[in-house]
């Protein structure tokens, strides 16, 4: 039988990984954090502790924090545009509309626009509904310069955000219409199912062949597909749900090549995310637990 210290963290894993997941956008270096909360609260007197959940949440906040500054210089050198790490996600996570879309792809880059500490107080605040208090004591900072902070992350993001909350259904019927262009080729159905002002980003991390940087418009975007040159001409595509959304794993010889998350407004396709860099690929075997 599991200790008390072991039952506390493992029932609330699945809730501290996403924490870690969305502070830093790496399933790899979440799953680090977890580890590092780990060794951190196994030497805690859980008898002094007064809510082991928000307890833990501060550890994993914290050591999430040391990380993202250290990723922000890898980011730095990074060859071409940088994408979260794509996680396969069971249908419970669709069906929880505010979690889906608060760790969808294009949700997560507008949480890249926001700085450590903006990040960590609009993540903990928005999405997990932690009080003032409790991220003061997470970031370190007090509970007046919090809510400042959270202020300013909302405001930030609102003005970047997604135009709004887009049904798994419509972002299906999208993502069919797209798959079907992009089999045939065909440059009038991609126009068709393209947004006039949709971005096309490519991850290869300067390992595989990828766009070095965002294309944008309809017709550029259609023609690079058509092309084969946005990497998914070829293999085999077929539906997923990643990030809590509908998206396309493409397959080569059996194996992923490329995850192909969308963003969908008003019915047609307004990011493409392609995430084609090996070392993000390795958790899409199974499907990653997540929760708030």
């Amino acid at each position: 039988m599991a200790d008390p210290a072991t039952e506390a963290f493992l029932g609330c894993r699945n809730l501290l990984f996403t924490v870690a997941y969305q502070l830093l956008g790496s399933a790899a270096d979440a799953e680090d954090v977890l580890q590092e909360t780990w060794l951190r609260w196994v030497d805690v007197d859980l008898a002094a502790v007064r809510d082991q959940r928000a307890y833990l949440v501060r550890i994993t906040t914290r050591q999430a924090l040391m990380r993202l500054r250290a990723l922000g210089r890898r980011k730095e050198s990074y060859v071409g545009p940088w994408l979260p790490e794509p996680l396969l996600t069971a249908p419970d996570v669709a069906e929880d509309v505010e979690l889906a879309d608060s760790v969808s792809m294009a949700m997560l880059l507008v949480l890249e626009t926001l700085g450590p500490a903006e990040r960590a107080v609009f993540v903990l605040r928005e999405v997990f509904a932690l009080d003032y208090g409790e991220i003061a004591e997470a970031v370190g900072k007090s509970p007046a310069a919090v809510r400042q902070i959270a202020h300013r992350a909302r405001s930030h993001v609102a003005a970047r955000r997604p135009r709004g909350t887009v049904s798994a259904a419509a972002t299906r019927d999208a993502l069919e219409a797209f798959r079907r262009a992009v089999e045939t080729g065909d440059l009038r159905d991609l126009l068709d199912v393209l947004a006039p002002d949709v971005v096309f980003l490519g991850d290869g991390g300067g390992v595989v062949q990828a766009t070095l940087s965002p294309v944008s418009g309809a017709a550029d975007v259609a023609r690079l597909l058509a092309a084969g040159l946005g990497n998914l001409a070829g293999g085999t595509l077929e539906a997923a749900q990643v990030n809590g959304y509908p998206a396309l794993l493409l397959r080569r010889d059996g194996e992923i090549d490329t995850v192909v998350a969308v963003r969908v407004d008003d019915g047609l396709v307004t990011g493409l995310y392609a995430v084609r860099n090996p070392e993000k690929l390795s958790r899409l075997a199974e499907t990653t637990a997540l929760s708030r």
